[in-house]
């Protein structure tokens, strides 16, 4: 995959919107979906009472996203995750505007070619609202996070929202903005899913 010298924005004003006005058979540019924001995650889980991991997790999302995370507090208990109730349980970030933009070219053209033998994204990842879900197992596959810095190995969630009205015209916008999409199922090739966030330490 090579990579685009278009930013995400140019994409969509150059490649989408033909794209989808011919599908969707609509003229008004307004009425046309677009990708709002992103929100990008992490759990911290039972690592949470370890200062050193959540420094990582932190110091790590400010170097792939450009700004600092906010803080998900537990709403209850859980014991299998040694969690408490109002600890922390995660850290997230919500982009929009050119960091959003960044962000989604640097996912498309950079990160999803280095994961190994990477052959697409599910399809299913997009909800029924128009909204995508991915999984990356390590935030590593992000250059910013460099294994020398930051010793902490650390999953992200990355859900990508639109104002789809809906999945198929999702799944359009997806494709015309360079979305590598692909029915094919986790078990049959190296395909991105919505996967559980992981989060370990380096041995």
């Amino acid at each position: 995959m090579t990579k685009s010298k278009l930013s995400s924005k140019e994409t969509y004003l150059q490649n989408a919107i033909p794209v989808l006005k011919e599908k969707l058979k609509r003229e008004n540019l307004m009425s046309l979906p677009r990708v709002d924001h992103i929100v990008v995650a992490s759990g911290v889980g039972k690592h949470a009472k370890e200062g050193k991991f959540l420094e990582d997790v932190e110091k790590g999302m400010v170097f792939l996203t450009g700004q600092k995370p906010a803080q998900t507090l537990s709403k209850k208990s859980i014991a299998g995750f040694k969690l408490r109730e109002n600890q922390v349980a995660g850290l997230r970030v919500t982009l929009r505007g050119k960091r959003m933009d960044d962000f989604l070219k640097k996912l498309i053209h950079v990160v999803f070619p280095r994961v190994r033998d990477f052959r697409g994204v599910q399809s299913k990842c997009i909800d029924q609202n128009g909204n995508m879900s991915v999984g990356i197992r390590e935030a590593q596959a992000f250059p910013e996070v460099d294994p020398q810095k930051i010793e902490t190995i650390f999953g992200l969630q990355v859900t990508v929202v639109t104002t789809a009205k809906n999945r198929e015209e999702a799944k359009i916008l997806f494709e015309s903005i360079g979305f590598p999409l692909t029915d094919a199922a986790v078990d049959d090739m190296k395909v991105i899913g919505v996967q559980k966030k992981v989060s370990k330490k380096r041995a």
